[in-house]
Order: C-alpha cells, then structure tokens, then sequence
C-alpha cells in the first residue's frame, strides 16, 4: 500500500485522579495521535510520550516534530509500504522510539484491517481475554492509598502494583499487603533508587513480592545485577529493555528475571513481538506495561498481552481506570480480564465526536 497523507491530532485528556510516579504528577494527557490514509484505507496509531521529558527523553512535543519533519516525509516519499518495513525504513533517524512506534502502529492498523485480520491474529495470540493489574500511584497518605487500592480490589483486578520512592515503600507497602491478603502484589521505583540501596530495598522481600520493576536508572545494569543477587524478589527491567537484543544482554547477565514490555518504549509492536519471543526462547516471563493510552493503543496493547508468553496480568487495565469517557469504545473489566478486540486491525473506532470536542488544536495534515 502507499501513504496518501499523514494526519497529527493533539487531544486533551482529563484523568480521573491525579496520577504521580517517582518523577512527577499528571492530571490529563495530551495525546498525540497519528492517522495514515492509504490506498487500502486508514489507519490509527498512539504516542505514549508525555507531555515532559521527565521520564524519557521523549516528549509530545519533540515527538511530533520528529514525525512531521523526518518520518511522516520519509513515510511518504516511500512508495509500497508494509508495517515489517518501517522500522528500516525509519533507521536513518536515531532513536525517537516512541514516536516510531506511533507510525508504525497506525499503518499496522491500516494494513490489518484491510486484510481483515484482527491485531491478536497478527500477533499470534492464543488468548481471547487477558488477565488485568492495575497500576496505583504514589498518594497523599497511606488511608487515601488504602482507599484507592480497595476499590480496585473491589473490582476484580488481578494483580496491584504499587509506584514507590526514597520514603514511600516500606509502609505503603506492608499496608496494601495486609489489606489485599495473597493477591497478587508487585512494586514499581521508576528509577528512584541509586546502589546505596540495595540493602534498603532487600527489606521488600518480606512482604512477597511479584517483582521489583526497574530501581535504578535504565543504564545501570551493573547495580541490577547486583540488588538481582541481593534479594529474593525477583528484579523486572522496564527502561533499560529497549530492543530484543538488549532483552537477551540483560537476561543472559543476571539483571533481570522478568521483563515488563512497552510497544511504544521499545519502537513499535513489532519489536515488542521479538522481544517477547526472545523471552519465552530464554525461558523468562513477561507482561504488558501501560503508559495510560487512550482505547486506540490500550487495544493495541490487549491484543499483545493475548500472546502466550504474557504470563503475569500486565497494566492493561479498563478505560474507567483513567478517563470518564474513552476515544474508543470502552474497554471494560469483566472478572478481572479484558476482552482480546477481534475486529480487522485494532479492532476498535475512534469516536470523531470525542476527536472534535477534546481537540487542542487542529489536525495537521502532512502529504
């Protein structure tokens, strides 16, 4: 197929809570979003980037500069097109995954639904329902945690996880421990501890569990390995596992016991599908992380979590976790599972009423 014209859409989307992680506060996402007309017909991608570049070094802004000055053009001038031939395509420009990923994932889109295969189909997923986790940030006081923990419990998520900091672990930890009994419970430091921790973190261990995911900064393999060697709980590498090659250097040094996987982190849901297989060839777990995407790369990330080695219940969580209303049709928690979408491509459509109303500023149409 050939790329007739590339659409960039700015939506603003209010959250349902403040959300706040080791390195900052959200209250809405300024969503970019990314739409290809082919010659086959449309297509939808998400940018995972935040708004700063507070937890990569990706940001909407830069992501949307990238695409209108380097890959939507590289994108147009390149004839017949497949989504397996956009990450060489786009190799010329370094790094800049996430907003590669937004690309690649809307022509995917296009080039699925035309040929009436569902993303689960494409990704060879053996599932129709994916067990769900849900991620919980930092909060104000150990009860409004409690509080908000509870709710989800009374929902039917599978698994919590819990956002954790320099002097927000230990308690808050023991807290939802004991309120949420031998439910499945894991914890996320995005970075925020350095190696004179090791010690401090090793006291987790009491509290059973899942996984500790990504303590240290994402180049700092080294001190993985050794908290790895430290502690019982298993260590999860996130930031540091950009690529499959990265996945199977860390796997093979002792860093990591799990991955958590991001399409957007990592380039694309391409590259997410060889990460995964290189796992499950190692022998190594993995799970789907979420960046609070909308239903366009939520579906997308459902479809993902369906493949067989996607054994731990990921951050793939409903629609109402984060927002009132959705982009697309709501995904919607049934027995603590999402429904893998079987429609052709993403499986779902994007509500252009909603498109309208939340727009920050009007599309901007590359061709």
């Amino acid at each position: 197929m050939r790329v007739e014209a590339v659409e960039l859409h700015r939506v603003a989307m209010p959250l349902v809570r403040p959300f706040e992680t080791s390195f900052g506060r959200q209250t809405a996402r300024d969503v970019l979003l990314v739409r290809v007309r082919t010659t086959v017909g449309d297509g939808w991608g998400e940018c995972v980037a935040m708004a700063d570049p507070v937890y990569s070094s990706e940001y909407v802004d830069g992501c949307e500069a990238v695409i209108r000055h380097y890959l939507a053009p590289a994108l147009l001038a390149a004839g017949e097109v497949a989504a397996e031939g956009i990450a060489a395509l786009f190799a010329f420009v370094v790094g800049n995954r996430m907003a590669k990923a937004a690309v690649e994932t809307a022509v995917l889109d296009a080039q699925t639904r035309a040929a009436g295969v569902s993303f689960g189909e494409y990704f060879g997923a053996d599932r129709e329902f994916v067990d769900c986790g849900v991620s919980v940030g930092i909060a104000p006081a150990v009860e409004e945690l409690l509080a908000e923990v509870a709710g989800y419990v009374d929902e039917g998520y599978r698994r919590i996880k819990l956002k954790i900091k320099p002097g927000w672990d230990l308690e808050p930890v023991r807290a939802v421990r004991e309120l949420i009994g031998d439910t499945l419970l894991q914890v996320d430091a995005n970075t925020a501890y350095t190696r004179a921790d090791i010690e401090h973190l090793g006291l987790l261990d009491e509290f059973g569990l899942l996984l500790i995911e990504q303590p240290f900064v994402e180049e700092d393999i080294l001190t993985h390995i050794a908290l790895a060697e430290a502690i019982e709980t298993p260590v999860c590498l996130d930031e540091s596992v950009v690529s499959a090659e990265l996945a199977f250097d860390v796997i093979g040094r002792g860093a990591t016991s799990i991955v958590n996987i991001k399409a957007g982190r990592v380039g694309g849901y391409l590259e997410a599908a060889r990460i995964h297989d290189v796992c499950a060839e190692l022998g190594v777990p993995v799970w789907c992380g979420g960046m609070l995407e909308t239903g366009i790369g939520r579906a997308a990330n459902v479809a993902l979590a369906a493949m067989e080695n996607f054994t731990l219940p990921g951050d793939t969580s409903a629609s109402n976790r984060y927002f009132a209303e959705d982009l697309t049709e709501p995904f919607v928690l049934v027995d603590g599972r999402l429904a893998v979408p079987t429609g052709p491509g993403s499986g779902v459509e994007v509500r252009a009423d909603l498109l309208r109303a939340w727009a920050s500023r009007p599309p901007l149409e590359l061709t």
